[in-house]
C-alpha cells in the first residue's frame, strides 16, 4: 500500500480552500457526487499537482442481504479510473432492505446502518466484498461505521468481526477513529480493545471527524470540531501501526480555512505523539482464503428478514423487533427523518424557499408515514405530491409548489438548471413582500 500522508475530504464548498492549504498530500471525494465525464476543475488541478484523489462510496450497501448491484459497482469503477485512484473505499453497512428476498416493498435508509456481528452477516458480507473486488479495477478498503443502536444476539466483537473479514477476503480496512469513539459512547465498546483485535497490516488509511453529544448519545455529525478523545484514539492507533494515510472529514458547517488547517495540525501532532508504531502498516496480508462452496442463500434470507424488520421499524413505524432498545431506535428514527429533510432540502433547494418555515415540520410529518423507496430526488417529488393532494391553505404556496412539481416531473421541464429554478422560486418569494 502506498503512503498517502495527510489529507482532507474534498467538498465543493471548500474546494478553493483545499487547493490553497499547505501540506495536503491527498483528498477523498464522495463517489456518488462525482460524474466521471465532468470531474470538477478543482480536482483536476489537484491531480495535476500530484495530489492523490480517492473515491469514497456511500451507497453500495455491502453489508446488506442482497448481492451488490452491478450498475453501482460499474459506476464506482468508472470513478476510480477517471480519478486515477490507487484504491476505492466503501462501508461495512446496509442502506436498504426489503425486495424479493422478503417479498416486501423496497425500503431505503438514506443512511449507513450497522450490520449484526453474526456468522450469517459475515458470510454474506464476505461474498459481497469478493463480488465487489472482482468488479473494481483497484483494491477495495471498507470502513467501520458509527452506530446509535446495537443488534441483539451478536456473536463477535468489532475486532473479531473485522479480523475475520480481512482474513477471509484480503480486503483492506479504512479505520474511522471517530466511529470507534461513537461506539464507545453509544454502545459501551472499548476503543483500545477494538484496536487490539484488528489486523493492523490490513489498514489502508484512517478517518478522523468531529461530532457532538446530546442526552448521552454521541452523534457522528462530521460538522463539528474533532474532540480530544478522538485524537487520543488516533494516537493509540498510531502507536500500534504506522497508518499509510490519515484524513480529516468535514461535510457541513464548514469553518474558516484557518480552523481546518489547525485541525489538520492537531491530527499530525496526535500521530507524532504516539512515538512511533510497533508494527509496520504496509499491506502484506496473505492471499484471501478460498471462498466456501456452501451457498449463502439461507444466510441471505435470514439476514434480509432481520434487516427489513429493523429498517421498517425505523422508517415506516412498524413494531420494534424483539431485543432492540426502543429508546435508541426512537433516537435513530428521528435522526433518519431529520437527515432526509436536510438532504431533500439540498437536492431540491426550491422547496424550503417555497414553503418557508413550514418546510421542515411538513417534511417530518410526511416522513412518518412515507418511507423512502427510491432515493432523495424521488422523495422530494413524492413529498410535493402529498402536499398538493392535501389541504394547503395558502393559494400562493400551492400555485408555486405545483409549478415546481410540473417543472421537475412534467414531460418538458422549463429549465434543467437548479440555479435557474432556485432563482425563480426566490424571486417569487421576494415579490410577496
Amino acid at each position: 500500500m502506498e503512503r498517502l500522508g495527510t489529507g482532507i475530504g474534498w467538498r465543493p464548498e471548500i474546494a478553493d480552500a483545499v487547493e490553497r492549504m499547505p501540506g495536503i498530500d491527498w483528498v477523498e471525494v464522495v463517489a456518488e457526487n462525482l460524474c466521471p465525464g465532468h470531474v470538477p476543475e478543482s480536482l483536476r488541478r489537484l491531480r495535476e499537482r500530484g495530489v492523490t484523489v480517492v473515491p469514497h462510496g456511500v451507497s453500495l450497501g455491502l453489508g446488506g442481504a442482497d448481492r451488490p448491484d452491478a450498475a453501482r459497482l460499474l459506476a464506482l469503477a468508472e470513478r476510480a479510473e477517471a480519478l486515477g485512484a490507487p484504491l476505492v473505499t466503501e462501508h461495512i453497512a446496509f442502506v436498504r432492505a426489503g425486495g424479493p428476498l422478503t417479498a416486501s416493498p423496497r425500503l431505503e435508509a438514506g443512511h449507513l446502518l450497522p450490520v449484526p456481528r453474526t456468522r450469517d452477516a459475515l458470510d454474506v458480507l464476505c461474498e459481497n466484498i469478493r463480488i465487489a473486488q472482482d468488479a473494481l479495477p483497484v483494491p477495495l478498503a471498507v470502513e467501520n461505521i458509527a452506530a446509535l443502536i446495537s443488534w441483539p444476539g451478536e456473536e463477535m466483537t468489532e475486532g473479531q468481526f473485522l479480523y475475520d473479514l480481512a482474513d477471509r477476503t484480503g480486503v483492506r480496512l479504512l479505520i474511522d477513529v471517530a466511529n470507534l469513539h461513537t461506539n464507545h459512547v453509544n454502545r459501551g465498546e472499548d476503543p483500545a480493545e477494538a484496536l487490539a483485535g484488528l489486523p493492523l497490516e490490513a489498514i489502508a488509511y484512517v478517518h478522523v471527524a468531529g461530532g457532538f453529544e446530546r442526552d448521552g448519545v454521541w452523534h457522528d455529525s462530521h460538522a463539528h470540531p474533532v474532540p480530544r478523545p478522538v485524537l487520543d484514539i488516533l494516537t493509540d492507533l498510531a502507536s500500534r501501526v504506522s497508518p499509510p494515510g490519515v484524513l480529516l472529514e468535514r461535510d457541513e458547517n464548514f469553518p474558516e480555512p484557518g480552523e481546518l488547517e489547525r485541525e489538520l495540525g492537531a491530527i499530525r501532532e496526535a500521530v507524532e505523539k504516539s512515538g512511533g508504531a510497533r508494527a509496520d502498516g504496509a499491506w502484506r496480508a496473505a492471499a484471501p482464503a478460498e471462498p466456501s462452496r456452501v451457498s449463502t442463500d439461507p444466510a441471505r434470507q435470514r439476514l434480509a428478514l432481520a434487516q427489513t424488520a429493523l429498517l421498517s421499524a425505523l422508517v415506516a413505524g412498524t413494531p420494534v423487533p424483539e431485543g432492540f432498545d426502543r429508546v435508541r431506535l426512537g433516537v435513530q428514527a428521528r435522526a433518519l427523518a431529520g437527515k432526509r429533510a436536510d438532504v431533500v432540502a439540498k437536492v431540491a433547494p426550491e422547496l424550503p424557499v417555497i414553503l418557508g418555515a413550514g418546510y421542515r415540520p411538513a417534511f417530518l410529518a410526511y416522513a412518518q408515514g412515507a418511507p423512502m423507496t427510491d432515493g432523495y430526488r424521488r422523495d422530494a417529488l413524492t413529498f410535493a405530491e402529498q402536499l398538493l393532494g392535501g389541504k394547503l391553505t395558502d393559494a400562493r404556496v400551492r400555485r408555486e409548489l405545483r409549478g415546481w412539481w410540473l417543472e421537475r416531473s412534467g414531460p418538458t421541464p422549463r429549465s434543467r438548471r437548479p440555479a435557474v429554478r432556485l432563482a425563480r422560486a426566490t424571486q417569487r418569494v421576494l415579490l410577496r413582500h
